[in-house]
């Protein structure tokens, strides 16, 4: 696994820094977050993967035993009763490393966090 230590610059950069099973499951947590998210931008932020419109939309990492997945409390909130086979807490998701990624759920996450992000925009230009 990857050092905490490493500070990294590129999703490419975190993403190469893992075992090639764990790097095939985040550029697919990738390819979800992306497609969900088109008008979004990556980045690292919290030296991990996320991607970004008007704020942080959702976050996600590698860890030995899972794929953190990280779309704040609201995400977690709006789809809890979706979430109840997988370990979540008040910011997260963990899907197991050894089951594939919920592609359909994850796209709905996201979606739901884009038109949040898109609406929290608008009140802000109000003000």
């Amino acid at each position: 696994m990857n050092a905490a230590a490493v500070k990294y610059k590129s999703v490419d950069e975190y993403i190469a820094s893992f075992p090639e099973n764990t790097a095939r499951l985040l550029e697919e947590m990738r390819a979800i977050v992306t497609k969900a998210a088109p008008q979004s931008t990556e980045l690292i932020s919290y030296n991990m993967p996320a991607i970004k419109q008007h704020g942080v939309l959702v976050y996600y990492a590698a860890y030995k035993h899972h794929i953190g997945f990280y779309p704040t409390s609201s995400g977690i909130r709006v789809f809890e009763h979706e979430l109840k086979n997988y370990k979540t807490s008040k910011g997260a998701i963990q899907f197991p490393i050894d089951k594939p990624i919920p592609k359909v759920l994850v796209k709905k996450i996201v979606t739901f966090r884009v038109k949040e992000d898109a609406e929290k925009a608008v009140v802000k230009k109000r003000r």
